[in-house]
């Protein structure tokens, strides 16, 4: 296992509380695999090496589940990107995902396909094997 494979996490992203959920929704989310730093940030070179590895599904009842992989733009912002649209104009972008720690507890937005940015509370980060 290469060093930047040991940076390699799954994390479990839920839609936090909003008015349309007012207690949250554990069914309404995203897992997405990316290395991150021991402070919990995505780890730039890291995923230059693994990007093909840095993948992404989105889930919401009703809807079949989206999956794609994380992929970093030109401007340094980092987007959810779905295999089965194949236009970056319909990828969901993370609020602030460059400099944002993914720990669990904390909380982070995503513009997603609909134009409307929702909050997402981040439930778990866990070691991939």
């Amino acid at each position: 296992m290469t060093g930047a494979e040991k940076l390699l996490r799954r994390v479990r992203l839920e839609l936090a509380r909003d008015p349309d959920f007012p207690a949250g929704s554990r069914e309404r989310g995203y897992d997405f695999i990316a290395p991150l730093d021991e402070s919990g940030r995505i780890v730039h070179e890291a995923w230059e090496e693994l990007k093909d590895r840095c993948r992404v599904r989105r889930f919401w009842p009703g809807q079949a589940d989206e999956v794609g992989h994380v992929v970093r733009r030109p401007s340094g912002q980092w987007s959810f990107h779905y295999d089965i649209h194949g236009d970056a104009a319909r990828d969901e972008s993370g609020f602030r995902f460059s400099s944002h720690a993914f720990n669990p507890g904390e909380y982070v937005s995503i513009l997603e396909q609909d134009g409307v940015l929702r909050t997402f509370f981040v439930a778990s980060v866990r070691e991939i094997d």
